[in-house]
């Protein structure tokens, strides 16, 4: 395949995804997009469709990983500020923040469809949130500012981190209502949240210690 051939077909499974995400931006889900809406809004033949994808799902996991990808290079952004400068949690959420509003479409995708309605897109932004988790955790192992706790409890906080960051981002994209308090504004109310887990983890024991408390009383 020449290469502008080959470029000419990387630009129209582009536009087929921007089509998806364009088409999610009016308050649709993935699972209600038609393979010929999606052809018609991207000016291609739905016959078409099928050189670029096997089906509609095959579409829904291209665009997972492309989030996926945005969002662990904002994930390194977040943890070279972390290492190199020692960076705060405002600084963290801002890198974040920033992120989310650069690539918009990209995160509404991921904030509807971790719920959505296909099963595969489902399981693929699971597995997506596990991996984000999992560099989470060995992030923190290497910061070692928890040193009393070891890897699973790590896991946990990991876990609980990522797990409030997915669940804040619907009201990252939404607009809040104008007369929305600052403290339980999106924006503040993430950063605020986390900097609440950060600070629990400091102070928690751990899971052994608090199975061991626990059997003993």
């Amino acid at each position: 395949m020449s290469s502008a051939r080959a470029e000419q077909k990387q630009q129209t499974r582009m536009a087929l995804m921007e089509a998806a995400r364009s088409l999610m931006d009016s308050g649709r889900g993935f699972g209600s997009l038609s393979l010929r809406e999606v052809t018609r809004l991207a000016g291609i033949v739905p016959t078409g469709f099928y050189r670029h994808f096997r089906d509609m799902d095959e579409l829904g996991l291209a665009l997972v990983a492309e989030v996926g990808e945005t969002f662990r290079a904002t994930i390194r952004a977040v943890r070279q500020n972390e290492f190199e400068l020692g960076g705060m949690i405002e600084a963290s959420s801002d890198i974040f923040l920033a992120a989310v509003s650069a690539n918009r479409g990209q995160f509404l995708f991921l904030a509807r469809e971790q719920y959505g309605g296909s099963q595969p897109v489902r399981q693929a932004l699971g597995a997506l949130r596990q991996r984000i988790t999992d560099d989470l955790s060995n992030d923190l192992q290497l910061m070692n500012r928890m040193p009393e706790l070891d890897k699973p409890a790590l896991d946990v906080i990991a876990d609980l981190v990522v797990k409030t960051v997915f669940a804040t981002l619907p009201e990252l994209i939404d607009p809040p209502a104008s007369d929305l308090p600052l403290h339980l504004r999106p924006e503040s109310k993430i950063a605020e949240q986390l900097r609440f887990i950060m600070i629990g983890g400091k102070h928690w024991r751990g899971l052994s210690k608090h199975a061991s408390t626990t059997s003993s009383t």
